[in-house]
């Protein structure tokens, strides 16, 4: 017993052993347990499944960006350009397969005459995907990210 013995002339104090036999029980009943169902997570069950055939994926477009400043000049990438080097740059850029994007920046303080000159000069060109960038309000909460 864990509180003693029937014999007097011992103390009379709680016995410092530890009973292991329910531990050692449970431990016997979970390995059978784990033995009997270790094969059912082998078990594969066969399928016959269908094949498919898929074209190569599309390479990415090569991204444009053109930048307009609040005095109206036009950068393509970090260079400055005139109106008719832009003409002339998106006249290749619309030639090219895929279609390039055109990212286009501008300025707060830029008269919308030359963005719209800018737009009409893509799209007399064939370029058809133009986005704008413009950068988050500072605090303002941010659209999830799509994956």
């Amino acid at each position: 017993m864990a509180f003693g013995g029937f014999n007097q002339n011992q103390q009379a104090g709680p016995m410092a052993d530890i009973n292991v036999t329910p531990m050692v029980d449970v431990m016997l009943v979970l390995l059978v347990i784990f033995i009997i169902t270790a094969p059912l997570f082998t078990h594969a069950i066969k399928l016959d499944l269908p094949t498919a055939q898929s074209e190569a994926a599309q390479e990415k477009p090569e991204t444009i960006s053109l930048s307009i400043n609040g005095e109206g000049q036009i950068f393509w990438g970090n260079d400055a350009i005139s109106q008719q080097d832009l003409e002339a740059r998106l006249a290749q850029a619309g030639q090219q397969k895929p279609q390039p994007e055109l990212h286009l920046r501008a300025d707060k303080a830029t008269r919308y005459e030359i963005i719209a000159q800018v737009m009409a000069a893509a799209q007399s060109n064939g370029l058809t995907k133009l986005g704008f960038v413009t950068e988050p309000q500072p605090g303002a909460a941010q659209p999830a990210q799509v994956k």
